[in-house]
């Protein structure tokens, strides 16, 4: 049996990163999947950068990773510019050469990676969808490529966890690691199932949800005078969309 952990969405929130990288050891999983937006929203993107290049055997693209190397110094938003100038020039390459998917079969299910959906990195398909967006998953398109259909795609983007079984068909979002919006903790998923192998062997899938220290996190943010801190300290400590915030009372200084 092979166990592989897949996380999504650190967000440049290294607090929370190394809080999920350090329950990944202690639990001996050695291979770790990235699903993308490493940087971008939180203070630490280019360490972000490093770790997931140290740590993870794959990261796919996000739609942040895609777009954040290439916004202008002098862009409208302040804080687009602030995360791009906080990663290096290898950070931005490597960023924009990540794969946009990630194949590969486990207890003879064809197991499917990607950031957003099967149609763009651009593509929201929340908890809440229609039967076309959850068919739409599990397509062939110009992002997926040719090949057999996936038994189970794994996504982030949305940062919320959940799993649907339809028709012999998983789709299973794994969570955000350094913005959940579901609940305040970092999340991840376990995989385990036999290499390769066959539908016969044994195969599973655990959520995995980790506290970590989120006024530390907020503390760093705060210290290299991140724009758009109230709204990310609220997002942190409540798991609610920033766009939401006004409408439930919850803006703060910070």
């Amino acid at each position: 049996m092979e166990r592989i952990a897949v996380l999504s969405d650190v967000h440049g929130n290294l607090t929370a990163f190394e809080a999920v990288l350090r329950d990944v050891d202690a639990r001996g999983i050695t291979t770790v999947l990235n699903l993308g937006d490493v940087a971008g929203k939180g203070p630490r993107g280019s360490a972000a950068v490093a770790l997931s290049r140290a740590r993870c055997a794959v990261t796919v693209r996000g739609n942040w990773d895609d777009f954040l190397p290439d916004v202008p110094p002098d862009h409208e938003s302040p804080g687009l510019a602030w995360w791009n100038a906080e990663l290096t020039d290898d950070d931005r390459l490597w960023l924009r050469g990540l794969p946009l998917v990630h194949d590969l079969t486990l207890s003879g299910r064809r197991l499917r990676f990607l950031h957003a959906s099967a149609a763009s990195l651009y593509t929201k398909v929340f908890f809440h969808h229609t039967d076309d967006e959850f068919d739409g998953m599990f397509a062939a398109t110009e992002l997926t490529g040719d090949g057999p259909t996936p038994d189970l795609v794994a996504y982030g983007d949305v940062h919320d966890t959940y799993v649907e079984v339809r028709d012999g068909r998983t789709l299973l979002n794994v969570g955000s690691v350094g913005n959940p919006l579901d609940e305040p903790t970092a999340a991840y998923v376990i995989l385990e199932g036999t290499p390769g192998g066959t539908t016969s062997d044994v195969f599973g899938y655990q959520v995995v949800r980790v506290p970590y220290d989120i006024e530390a996190e907020i503390a760093v943010a705060t210290a290299a005078g991140m724009p758009e801190l109230a709204a990310y300290a609220v997002e942190l400590r409540t798991a609610v969309y920033r766009g939401l915030h006004a409408e439930r009372g919850l803006l703060t200084d910070a």
